[in-house]
């Protein structure tokens, strides 16, 4: 057993071995954690005074290091000024230098541009005395040129008014013998060059109670008649009061045409001036009278020459079926000379539906004017296809329909084909 005192309280106790060696052990660890820890903190006290000590030797060489590097800086610098000095100076004396030769300059270029203002000025005063000389002339000449033109405009006014006073002299009769004047006129500057077998004349045959103002007949190289057309023209003074319709006069131009054997009957007309279906071209009014046109003045020549290509291509049928009044006919080849006929009228019809395009087309690149003009060929076209339609229809049997004679001949050809 073991005694042991306790250091504060004084008391004795006794312990046995096993607890007494563990007491020691305690105490021995205790102090041994004691010492451990005094040698570190002894140890780090040491490392912490090298490391101080070699902080400040870097921090001794560090500031070493920017001391000389100041200096370095410093020369560097100082170096640097010297050279900006040296360029300063360089550069003011090219600034003096250039001032100088600029000065110099502009003392030589005030005196060119004073010579160049003096020799302007001069051209200048010259000009102007020109311009002066040229305004003076050109006064003169527009003077003469409105005088000229002042005198011209009367002169139009003049005749303006002499042309209205002298439609307002002419009575109705007059009035209409000059539309009548200007057709004739007109037929004439084309007559021998594109009619040269035709006529165009005066009606003067009161016998069957009226006439017309004109009729034109054209023959071919035989003296075949192949074309007639009863003409009537109507114009009328500004002045007239009681205004004329052109539908007044449809039913005595279609009796003239039947009484004067005439195919085709025109209305060459001034009046309604304002109607613009008679202002579009040539009017077919066959729908109130058969094979009846209404024009104005500047369509005269173009339905002639358009009504007589068109009855042109018929001719060869008017001859042949002459021939066929007066002598006998093959009734077997009756039919193909018909269809034969057919072909050649539909081929002749193409040729003049083509040339009455390229007709059109010329017109109409070269006389804008005249669009109507082409509106109404355009129209007349139409009736030439209806006509070619009606020949296309024809047969030996509408032929023969009132002829006593062929209808016994066809009726005796059936029979014999039939037994």
């Amino acid at each position: 057993m073991n005694t042991i005192k306790c250091p504060k309280c004084g008391e004795i106790f006794t312990i046995d071995e096993a607890s007494y060696n563990d007491i020691v052990k305690q105490i021995h660890n205790k102090e041994f954690k004691k010492e451990l820890k005094k040698q570190i903190e002894t140890e780090i006290k040491i490392k912490e005074d090298e490391f101080d000590k070699k902080l400040i030797e870097t921090e001794n060489a560090k500031n070493s290091e920017i001391n000389e590097l100041k200096s370095q800086l410093q020369n560097l610098d100082n170096e640097k000024k010297l050279e900006i000095a040296k360029i300063e100076k360089e550069k003011d004396d090219k600034i003096n230098n250039l001032k100088n030769e600029l000065k110099n300059f502009d003392n030589e270029k005030k005196l060119e541009i004073s010579e160049i203002t003096v020799k302007k000025e001069k051209e200048i005063q010259e000009l102007k005395h020109k311009l002066d000389d040229f305004n003076t002339e050109k006064k003169l000449e527009i003077s003469e040129i409105n005088n000229k033109h002042k005198n011209d405009l009367e002169k139009k006014d003049n005749e303006i008014q002499e042309l209205r006073d002298y439609k307002k002299r002419l009575s109705t009769k007059m009035v209409g013998e000059s539309l009548e004047q200007h057709c004739e006129i007109e037929f004439n500057k084309i007559r021998m060059t594109a009619f040269r077998n035709a006529r165009f004349e005066k009606d003067n045959d009161t016998k069957p109670g009226t006439k017309g103002d004109y009729i034109f007949r054209d023959y071919d190289d035989d003296g075949t008649e192949f074309i007639s057309i009863m003409f009537e023209m109507k114009n009328e003074s500004d002045e007239t009061k009681t205004k004329q319709k052109n539908e007044s006069f449809f039913k005595k131009l279609d009796k003239d045409r039947n009484n004067k054997k005439c195919e085709y009957a025109v209305l060459v007309s001034m009046l309604e001036a304002d109607n613009e279906l008679y202002n579009s071209g040539i009017v077919d009014v066959s729908y109130q009278y058969p094979k009846m046109y209404v024009i104005r003045p500047q369509f005269f020549i173009p339905i002639i020459t358009l009504l007589t290509n068109a009855s042109r291509n018929s001719l060869q049928y008017k001859k042949e079926l002459e021939i066929a009044k007066s002598q006998s006919i093959d009734i077997q080849n009756f039919e193909q000379d018909m269809n034969d006929f057919k072909e050649k009228f539909g081929r002749n019809y193409r040729l003049a539906s083509d040339k009455f395009k390229t007709a059109i087309k010329k017109i109409d690149d070269t006389i804008k004017k005249l669009e109507e003009v082409k509106e109404a060929l355009t129209s007349s076209e139409n009736n030439l296809r209806l006509a070619n339609d009606k020949a296309q229809d024809l047969s030996i049997k509408k032929l023969t329909k009132n002829n006593p004679t062929m209808r016994e001949k066809f009726a005796l050809l059936n029979a014999e084909n039939n037994k």
